[in-house]
């Protein structure tokens, strides 16, 4: 069954995953306002999402004109979905109401340019809208899909989807957890059950904490900055957190942890300029960028990339990937591979040419080197999954640093192996030994076949001492993960390589 709901999850992208997630929760309550499930007329239901649609499309095609930034139509999207299930529908004749949302709906969008440093906004684009409408129109949100329980299922079945597909269990957990302790230790103990039951069936806390608290831009990337983040924003979440007279919202808590998530994080936006494409294997390139100021970050990191698409599929026009270049070298390097049915995405990255830009943003990851450079380390690489494992080689090869690694390298073919110089170099000054395994033509030297518990025992002998980092296709990771656990390597020293996309 997790496999099965993995399979599915590994083919949507995060936006769309959520996207697809608001429509199911819209759709329901709209049909159940038929039969007086919801407390609002599905009718005013309808026109409220068409109206918020249209006020966040058109405010974003204007911003992103005026900015010149691509356009991202999921986000718009996602943001003006988010918007309907926490404002109150409108009808027709409601020209109060009406006014209410299109301002909520323009602030939400126009935030993200307005109120940006760097070319990132710095808060959550609903949240912001909502406040500002509570604020300056005494309109505030109503968060009502959290108060109906018919729709209790589905905020939990999707929700939990999110949170799979992003690995962010850590997020919501703290999260709740901090907000059901702040509860509980201001309510009286004998309403400790009815303020449990009312958190959890009448209030929008896990809504909020699917679709709010996991939006990526928003909150920080790291682990533990990341849990803090969650931890602050669970303790404002509660109703009687206030500051004399000054009582915090969801929003407002969500404003505050997006505070805190701006100082803990990297920060900014990238446009990056495209330098020149290097053929890197069979089906696959490099893109190397320039960038307007240096991009610190960690070897092995990943980076959300976006780019303008007229028409873009359904995996949308933002992808994350590795950063295939050092820390040390001063272009940046994005490694993709294209197949014969390529996304939107893919297709555009194949037409740039020297002088066209993307936007780079969201630098995260630990799939990093370790501090201690004693560790015996081995890297399992499949196919394009060896781009980590060039930053970090190039890394250090660039000081120069000998660290006890072996490399097993999957790949199809001769034909499919990338960068062969920095595996070279590190052989050859970082006594770094790169064993190949060859599925098809396999050479004197190499090994017939794929990564199996045969190929780790015979090349790496001591493998119950080393830390093991993976990285490749999904089902590639999955299965030598489980090889590694059954040959008895503890889970703290095995590392896989994710980020929330399908690339």
């Amino acid at each position: 069954m997790i496999k099965a709901i993995d399979r599915f999850l590994d083919h949507l992208t995060m936006y769309r995953l959520v996207f697809y997630y608001l429509i199911a929760l819209v759709s329901a309550a709209f049909g159940l306002g038929f039969v007086k499930l919801v407390p609002h007329d599905p009718i005013a239901l309808a026109f409220t999402t068409a109206l918020a649609l249209a006020a966040c499309w058109i405010t974003n095609k204007i911003f992103a004109r005026v900015f010149e930034v691509p356009a991202n139509n999921e986000s718009v999207y996602i943001t003006a979905l988010i918007l309907v299930l926490i404002l109150d529908p409108v009808a027709v004749s409601d020209l109060k109401g009406i006014a209410a949302v299109a301002f909520t709906s323009v602030w939400a969008i126009s935030s993200k340019f307005i109120l940006a440093v760097g070319r990132k906004h710095l808060f959550n684009p609903a949240a912001l809208g909502v406040a500002l409408s509570a604020l300056l129109l005494d309109q505030p949100a109503t968060w009502w899909v959290g108060g109906t329980l018919p729709l209790l299922p589905l905020v939990l079945i999707g929700g939990m989807l999110i949170v799979r597909k992003l690995r962010r269990l850590d997020l919501v957990s703290t999260f709740i957890a901090m907000a059901l302790a702040t509860i509980m230790a201001t309510s009286d103990p004998s309403q400790y059950w009815t303020a449990l039951a009312e958190t959890l069936g009448s209030s929008p806390l896990l809504f909020f904490a699917f679709v709010m608290l996991t939006e990526p831009l928003t909150a920080p990337t790291m682990r533990w900055p990341r849990i803090a983040f969650a931890a602050i924003t669970g303790f404002l979440f509660a109703p009687d957190i206030h500051i004399g007279s000054f009582y915090f919202t969801p929003e407002l808590a969500l404003l505050a942890g997006n505070l805190f998530a701006y100082a803990a994080g990297p920060k900014g936006r990238f446009v990056l300029t495209l330098e020149r494409i290097e053929h890197s294997a069979a089906d696959s390139f490099d893109f190397i960028f320039r960038s307007p100021r240096k991009l610190a970050f960690e070897a092995g990191q990943y980076l959300e990339w976006t780019l303008g698409l007229d028409h873009a599929d359904n995996r949308g026009n933002r992808r994350y990937f590795t950063v295939a270049s050092a820390p040390t070298e001063e272009t940046v390097r994005l490694g993709v591979k294209f197949y014969p049915q390529s996304s939107a995405f893919k297709r555009e990255l194949m037409t740039m040419k020297p002088g066209s830009t993307i936007h780079a943003a969201q630098l995260a990851g630990n799939f990093t080197l370790p501090a201690k450079r004693e560790t015996k380390i081995a890297f399992l690489a499949g196919g394009i999954g060896i781009t980590p494992f060039r930053s970090m080689l190039q890394y250090l090869l660039d000081r120069k640093e000998r660290r006890p690694i072996v490399i097993l390298y999957g790949t199809e073919s001769q034909q499919d192996i990338a960068y062969r110089d920095v595996l070279d170099a590190a052989r050859q000054e970082l006594g770094i030994k790169t064993i190949h395994a060859v599925a098809r033509g396999c050479e004197r030297g190499q090994y017939p076949g794929y990564i199996d518990e045969r190929l780790i025992r015979l090349a790496i002998p001591d493998f119950p001492d080393r830390t093991f980092y993976i990285s490749g296709p999904q089902a590639m990771v999955k299965t030598l993960r489980q090889t590694l656990l059954a040959m008895g390597v503890r889970r703290s020293r095995i590392k896989v390589d994710y980020f929330p996309g399908f690339a």
